[in-house]
């Protein structure tokens, strides 16, 4: 046979052996000249991907029509990404939204999610060790457990990958997602401040959590840089639930004279201030300005509806899976993992809760420009 025969020979037994069953993403990646992983990233429309490289992978696909299916795109190296989310958080309105970020994204990329609830840190720390030797190579971690060192260096002694969702600070060892709560905090009471606000209460949230801090520290700044001058009796300890809302809200209303206006660190603690005030015959916001944190279903079902800082919190919680699946695919490939981390933007949304100091005016409502964007 002729050297042309022979390698007419080969050609047709290649296509010959694609046709025996359906072409895979092995099969597409070596059409493509590219890994498997980038492969399954084009699949699922992730970044991190040359427009040069997916270009190659979609005309790999439409040459060889390879129909992605739910195991190729659960699969990495034929393994399925199993994740957990631990999570203990007295917020039932924050965490509502955090589960429902994390199990509609779960649910779009195939991955299978084991959520678990956990008392403290001790806890915590045993949930974690279970879920790892059952297989578990992920953990996503709300506030709280995001700014527990300890939890954080047992997932990576255990050779595992965690993602913080609203640490106060993103450290380089692992993922994360978060606000800049700083700045959100200060221009929320910068626009109390406009408003023409000068003696402007603040609930903080769990000491626990390094956004609290952050929060009180954004507010601190915005009266300073206002020149006015910081109150002690104005600040008092919350623990973002609802019951330290009510017990800061009413320490700051025996304060004389009392404030005119009440910036809480949640929206939790915010309702109930609103119910304290309303309780003690105040309207609000003519009589007491009350603004929140989070824009979680909370603050827009309560009366007056809350005006607040919208963090996102099922976009982060989303970002959280999509980054941790990422990470994991990338491991299993032998690929270098390099921890992604995001600052997502947050929103001022103006609603009924304020006004200026013991009037009522009317005004327009809506939101401000987006602000808190940063890689």
């Amino acid at each position: 046979m002729t050297q042309e025969g022979q390698t007419v020979t080969k050609r047709r037994t290649r296509g010959a052996r694609r046709h025996l069953g359906a072409p895979t993403i092995a099969d597409v990646a070596r059409e493509a000249n590219c890994s498997p992983m980038t492969v399954s990233r084009v699949i699922n429309s992730e970044g991190n991907v040359r427009d040069a490289t997916r270009n190659q992978v979609m005309a790999a696909i439409a040459k060889l029509n390879y129909s992605p299916n739910r195991a190729a795109r659960s699969l990495a190296g034929g393994e399925q990404v199993r994740i957990a989310l631990l999570f203990d958080n007295p917020s039932a309105s924050y965490l509502s939204e955090f589960l429902m970020g994390a199990l509609e994204e779960a649910s779009r990329r195939d991955v299978q999610l084991v959520v678990q609830s956990c008392e403290d840190v001790s806890s915590a720390k045993q949930l974690v060790r279970n879920l790892a030797e059952g297989g578990i190579r992920g953990f996503i971690l709300p506030p709280p457990l995001c700014d527990d060192q300890d939890v954080l260096n047992l997932v990576a002694e255990l050779d595992a990958i965690a993602v913080a969702v609203g640490p106060g600070r993103a450290a380089g060892s692992q993922g994360a997602v978060l606000i800049d709560d700083f700045q959100a905090a200060y221009d929320m009471t910068m626009h109390i401040i406009g408003l023409g606000h000068r003696r402007i209460g603040f609930i903080i949230g769990n000491p626990e959590q390094v956004a609290a801090d952050r929060r009180l520290n954004g507010y601190l700044a915005a009266l300073r840089d206002s020149k006015i001058e910081v109150d002690e009796q104005l600040i008092v300890q919350g623990r973002f639930t609802y019951r330290s809302g009510m017990d800061g809200a009413e320490k700051l209303l025996s304060v004389e004279p009392r404030p005119t206006a009440i910036f809480a660190s949640n929206d939790d603690m915010a309702a109930a201030t609103v119910a304290v005030a309303h309780r003690r015959h105040l309207d609000v916001p003519n009589d007491i300005t009350v603004c929140g944190f989070d824009d979680t279903d909370m603050a827009s079902s309560i009366w007056p509806e809350l005006t607040t800082i919208r963090q996102p919190i099922r976009e982060m919680t989303a970002w959280a899976v999509g980054a941790i699946t990422r990470m994991i695919r990338a491991k299993l490939h032998g690929e270098k993992v390099r921890p992604e981390q995001e600052t997502l933007p947050y929103v001022l949304i103006r609603r009924e809760s304020d006004a200026a100091p013991s009037l009522a005016q009317s005004r327009t409502r809506g939101q401000s420009p987006t602000r808190g964007k940063s890689n």
